[in-house]
């Protein structure tokens, strides 16, 4: 989906360096000093607009968040949420996020989150998928030992290629759902944009794992 570039989105960035990094290779090991309080650190990859990750701090104080987002112009967007809030405990990053062992050191992340990624659709796009082995192996680098990562969706198509790829990579399947706002969890269940105006159209799949120690 093309984003509408929004001109006001990179000097508003610029102007609050204190909650958002555009620079993240600078910070590898450190993201901790970006905190008020060290506590554990959660990380979302592709936050949107960032009501999931803004959501969760408000009811998770006691845990830091930081979301990855590529684009500018949305990032931009929840950037100016996350102002208004004026939350202590989430950092922004505007970067690619893909590969996250190359911004977080080993073991330094204790939870994951996956929400509504691209669900790449052509078989020939498979590897860029987000679940895909291509980047499991990155987070499993950065997940401390026996922590959760988990996955949301609303594509059949992404969901059921990413139980095979999960299985195949070796992790431990702790939750799987084909109608989460059907089940009991969704009363704990943190919704993204997306996610609030789509799940009508369908249901959405939920998927918590933890990677298999060696």
């Amino acid at each position: 989906m093309r984003v509408r570039h929004k001109s006001w989105a990179k000097p508003y960035i610029e102007s609050h360096p204190e909650l958002i990094v555009t620079n993240p290779e600078e910070w590898v090991g450190k993201w901790d000093s970006r905190f008020p309080k060290q506590q554990p650190l959660n990380l979302e990859i592709g936050i949107g607009k960032g009501q999931f990750i803004i959501e969760m701090a408000k009811k998770h104080p006691e845990i830091n968040f930081i979301g990855i987002e590529l684009q500018e112009s949305v990032i931009a967007v929840a950037l100016r949420k996350l102002v208004d809030e004026q939350l202590t405990n989430v950092q922004l990053v505007e970067t690619d996020g893909a590969l996250v062992n190359t911004l977080f050191k080993p073991n330094e992340i204790d939870k994951m989150y996956l929400n509504f990624s691209d669900p790449w659709p052509k078989k020939r796009h498979a590897k860029r998928r987000l679940t895909s082995s291509a980047f499991l192996g990155s987070y499993k680098d950065v997940l401390k030992d026996g922590h959760q990562l988990e996955f949301k969706t609303d594509n059949r198509g992404l969901f059921e290629y990413s139980l095979i790829s999960l299985n195949q990579f070796g992790t431990n399947f702790e939750y799987v759902s084909l109608d989460l706002h059907n089940s009991p969890e969704q009363e704990d269940n943190v919704e993204t944009e997306y996610e609030a105006k789509f799940s009508q159209n369908g249901p959405i799949y939920k998927i918590v794992i933890n990677f298999k120690t060696e």
